[in-house]
């Protein structure tokens, strides 16, 4: 995380960052969906993002609208969360939530034949948290569910961040993702994943705290 880093890693992220600007092909973002995309690049190594990321219109605003409000941010998997950078978050009130180790969750999924990222999804909707952001860069499963229940009316996040990795539903889950008119940040095709997903997230939250008076 940036807050952790030495003066000489502050040069090299900065060095890193001039390469990717060099390495762009000049897709049309916005200023701050630019910042969500090179942060992607720069923590997959892969210029690619640039033709892959795929931002809903009203993304960055909802995104930043859930964490000046403090609302928590909703993971797949613990990869996902251990990577989003802590303080920025803590200083806007917000938490992480990853249900996928619960006990609750794990019978859940054995008794109702659920993979566990569905069952830790619903067990996080049904909780009436104040999850503004859902983040998941892994279970397609997962992603396939908070669609379901955002469908429903039964759960109502800001923003849904869905780029899992993989070769079985990744692919198509991402494609329906992008397909609906609530606010996403996906990639097409295979690639994705957890870096994918924190690269997004913080980008995000250091764009909040950029433009938040001191």
């Amino acid at each position: 995380m940036i807050e952790n880093l030495t003066s000489k890693g502050l040069s090299i992220e900065s060095d890193s960052f001039q390469v990717i600007e060099g390495l762009l092909k000049g897709r049309s973002f916005s200023a701050e969906e630019l910042q969500v995309v090179m942060r992607v690049i720069h923590a997959t190594g892969d210029p690619e993002y640039e033709e892959l990321m795929e931002l809903h219109p009203g993304a960055i605003d909802a995104a930043l609208k859930a964490i000046k409000e403090g609302r928590d941010i909703l993971v797949d998997v613990k990869m996902v969360e251990s990577g989003i950078s802590k303080k920025i978050l803590d200083d806007f009130g917000g938490k992480t939530i990853c249900l996928i180790s619960d006990d609750n969750v794990i019978e859940t999924a054995k008794a109702d034949g659920k993979t566990r990222a569905e069952a830790a999804m619903e067990k996080a909707a049904e909780s009436g948290r104040g999850i503004g952001i859902v983040a998941i860069g892994n279970a397609p499963t997962a992603l396939l569910k908070v669609m379901e229940m955002v469908d429903n009316g039964i759960f109502m996040p800001d923003l849904i961040i869905g780029v899992p990795v993989g070769f079985i539903m990744a692919e198509e889950s991402k494609a329906e993702l992008m397909k609906k008119d609530y606010p996403f940040i996906s990639c097409r095709g295979r690639k994705g994943g957890s870096s994918v997903a924190v690269a997004a997230l913080n980008a995000l939250l250091r764009i909040a705290r950029s433009n938040t008076p001191a």
